[in-house]
């Protein structure tokens, strides 16, 4: 019996003789089925080619992703607090060196996922360090790899021990959550969004889509919603879902003119101040 793990987007499936028909995350329009099809591979295979990059992002917060890059390529974020360490995200591969390297910070006590494109092989880090996944309950569904560690929250908020808190922002999917970290960013509160708050090439601003990799937006209605959220936080510092993405300070007002400037252009205006400046393309004269 083997877990096969799809090779678009990470994920590992229970234990079984064959491969599954499909991957039902990969399948769904917020991503993509390959135009090669299908493929699978297991953690064996991708522990043949690749190793696990752990590195210290800011004090008390510890950067794991995968080298070269595989799937998604997302990096996890392992925070240290005196109440236990916290792994928000999820990466797939899980060798033994990482597992020494994880304990050699503190382990983990608690896992985040803010939303199914992460989930990775979410049940293996949570059995290997005896630690419960922490997903809200609108995601339940999305759960390919069942698990008694896998637990669910409900409503809008949802308490770490740390001082942590995951929000229910939505988006991108129903129950996409955030985390929240006040100590981070120096004590100037720190927000751990994956790609539920995008952090774009500009890093003056952010974005929020249904489907990234098919370049479906929101609508006004739900960015608004998620923006007011955001808007009572407390936070000058962004970690996306990448190592690079990363809004360095001020990024709670980054958060809200970006709120602004997406519902300007769903709505026209966007559009329609750039004509009205000139700026709607080259100068053709």
């Amino acid at each position: 019996m083997t877990h096969f793990i799809c090779e678009t987007c990470g994920t590992r499936f229970p234990a079984s003789e064959r491969p599954p028909e499909h991957c039902p995350i990969c399948r769904d329009e917020r991503q993509y089925v390959p135009a090669k099809g299908q493929s699978w591979t297991t953690m064996e295979e991708i522990a043949r080619e690749h190793r696990n990059r752990v590195e210290p992002v800011e004090p008390h917060l510890f950067g794991i992703g995968t080298e070269p890059d595989l799937a998604i390529a997302q990096r996890a974020l392992l925070i240290q607090t005196t109440a236990g360490n916290v792994l928000w995200d999820c990466i797939t591969l899980l060798d033994d060196d990482t597992r020494r390297r994880v304990e050699s910070l503190g382990g983990i006590d608690h896992i985040a996922v803010s939303h199914p494109h992460y989930y990775s092989s979410m049940v293996a880090w949570a059995r290997v360090f005896d630690a419960p996944v922490h997903l809200h309950a609108a995601e339940r569904a999305w759960v390919v790899d069942p698990d008694p560690l896998v637990e669910f929250w409900e409503g809008e908020r949802f308490e770490l021990p740390g001082g942590l808190t995951l929000y229910r922002l939505g988006g991108h999917f129903e129950g996409g959550q955030i985390l929240h970290w006040p100590e981070g960013a120096g004590s100037r509160g720190a927000l751990l969004t994956g790609d539920i708050v995008q952090v774009v090439a500009d890093r003056g601003w952010v974005s929020f889509m249904y489907s990234f990799p098919n370049l479906i937006p929101l609508p006004a209605s739900e960015v608004l919603r998620m923006g007011r959220i955001l808007d009572g936080l407390t936070f000058d510092r962004i970690y996306g879902a990448w190592w690079e993405k990363v809004v360095p300070q001020g990024a709670h007002a980054v958060v809200q003119r970006s709120v602004a400037r997406y519902v300007d252009a769903l709505e026209g205006r966007f559009h329609r101040a750039a004509q009205a400046s000139g700026d709607a393309g080259p100068d053709r004269g």
